[in-house]
């Protein structure tokens, strides 16, 4: 009896963890889909200044975002959370004393959408890249922000001179980002150009341990 109890149990539990794996790797439903495979129409100003929240798989980080900061990047970030881009997206390079960077959707369909919607240059601001400062990566060519971000752990000014505008900033949750799992560094930096083209099923392979956003949420 406590055999077939065992495998039971077993059995159970590969189907536990196939549905969590299944669940990580779905693509958006067929409506934020739909959306999301448009960028091209998701243009509506953001508020002012609004929080949002990123329900993550350490715990909550909270951004507030800044318009007056930079409103194409502002607003870009906005359409992209009330629209569920960044739902799923994982922490895919986290270095510690330097940044965390997010921003590759899970679904490979929705970055070459996104891949394709130009995102021109915000001007240089008062802010700067302190810790907790929220900003787009760029390739340091003019308007090469895309959808990539990250989350400034360290005081890191001397990147404002080189096109990196900060758009927000951590107001609670500094210590949830902090925790964010480095073990892979770099490495799945490298391997950008398939996590774009695979998303989440490549990651989920060969980065299983990267954290990870479930849920990003504008609160009013």
């Amino acid at each position: 009896m406590s055999r077939l109890f065992l495998v039971t149990s077993s059995v159970f539990l590969a189907a536990a963890a196939a549905a969590v794996v299944a669940a990580q790797t779905a693509a958006p439903k067929p409506a934020a889909a739909n959306k999301l495979l448009s960028p091209a129409t998701l243009t509506a100003k953001s508020p002012e200044i609004f929080k949002v929240k990123f329900d993550t798989s350490k715990g909550v980080i909270m951004l507030e975002l800044h318009r007056d900061w930079a409103p194409r990047g502002v607003d870009r970030f906005y359409n992209m959370a009330r629209n569920g881009f960044f739902s799923g997206t994982r922490f895919f390079r986290v270095i510690p004393n330097f940044m965390a960077q997010f921003g590759i959707n899970g679904n490979p369909d929705v970055n070459a959408a996104w891949d394709k919607v130009r995102l021109n240059d915000d001007p240089p601001n008062m802010q700067s890249n302190v810790r907790g400062f929220l900003t787009y990566g760029t390739t340091g060519q003019p308007n090469s922000r895309g959808t990539q971000l990250f989350i400034n752990y360290k005081d890191n000014a001397y990147l404002d001179k080189q096109g990196f505008v900060p758009i927000g900033q951590v107001t609670e949750g500094m210590e949830v980002a902090d925790m964010l799992n480095s073990e892979y560094g770099a490495a799945a930096q490298n391997d950008q150009g398939r996590i774009v083209a695979e998303g989440n099923k490549f990651i989920l392979a060969k980065y299983p341990k990267l954290d990870y956003i479930k849920t990003a949420t504008i609160e009013k």
